[in-house]
């Protein structure tokens, strides 16, 4: 499975872009993107957006994509991490009813 990074820069790669090109179109640093491509570091969810946009990656599934590396970035060396989930999700489901 491919994490959010390699994703990136296979598109980007694709696309026959550059990373300052890019980097420059997100308003950061070129190293920061590189970083980010090789999951050194960890884009906002606003630079996720951005980055779905310049590389014409279906927006939606970026954002769980991102979304589901920072839950497991988290939840990785915790013992009970699977019962956490399981827990937030009935919150989830519950608060979504719960609004409706």
């Amino acid at each position: 499975m491919k994490t959010t990074g390699e994703i990136l820069r296979e598109k980007r790669e694709k696309k026959g872009l550059l990373l300052r090109h890019v980097s420059a179109q997100l308003d950061i640093d070129t190293a920061i993107l590189s970083k980010i491509e090789r999951g050194e570091r960890k884009a906002t969810r606003e630079q996720i957006v951005r980055l779905a946009e310049i590389l014409d990656i279906n927006k939606e599934s970026l954002i769980v994509k991102y979304l589901s590396e920072k839950i497991l970035y988290e939840l990785k060396d915790e013992d009970l991490g699977i019962q956490a989930l399981k827990v937030a999700e009935k919150t989830i489901k519950y608060g979504v009813t719960k609004n409706k």
